[in-house]
């Protein structure tokens, strides 16, 4: 595991117990992730963010104007402390590290289900129920259509992959064609 990563959730566990207290779990969850996709989606905040001869005060005060009531105290409190200590870069990261710790103590873990063509969300649900089952956890999935699979489906859940990829079967059954 990277130094980063060892960081980032120190951050996270530290601000899930603080919202934990608070009552305000699923919210900061959305609030970091209104930010980290802020982030990924422009270059020119991220670098901006990451200039070293830009006082850390002003990095914030950018932030607090382009979020205003969006973002609670607490979750800029925590970006604001990243950013003083020069992490910007671990915002992700301490997202990430910040759902897997909230998932695992709320018994929910965040799937991403990979399909050929787009599935309904009856037939979301029902992937995200049957891996239910299958981790016993409360599965919140997410949809990437992803057409090279051919057909079937791949659920990710975590570090795990579950292969029913029309594809996937492919492969496998090439490989075993070469013993």
């Amino acid at each position: 595991m990277s130094r980063d990563a060892v960081v980032a959730k120190r951050y996270a566990k530290a601000l899930f117990e603080v919202a934990e207290n608070q009552k305000v779990v699923s919210e900061v969850e959305e609030q970091l992730k209104l930010i980290v996709q802020a982030l990924e989606q422009d270059a020119d905040i991220q670098k901006f963010l990451s200039l070293p001869s830009i006082d850390p005060d002003k990095k914030i005060a950018v932030l607090k104007a382009a979020f205003g009531d969006r973002i609670s105290a607490l979750v800029l409190n925590t970006v604001q402390i990243l950013i003083s200590r020069r992490r910007q870069d671990a915002i992700a990261e301490v997202y990430a590290a910040y759902t897997k710790v909230a998932g695992d103590a709320l018994g929910q873990a965040h799937a991403t289900v990979y399909s050929a063509q787009a599935l309904s969300d009856a037939e979301l649900a029902g992937v995200a129920a049957q891996f239910g089952q299958i981790t016993g956890k409360t599965i919140i999935a997410q949809q990437v259509v992803e057409p090279s699979l051919l057909g079937g489906v791949q659920v990710r859940i975590g570090d795990r992959l579950y292969d029913g990829s029309l594809s996937g079967k492919l492969e496998r059954l090439q490989k075993s064609f070469k013993i």
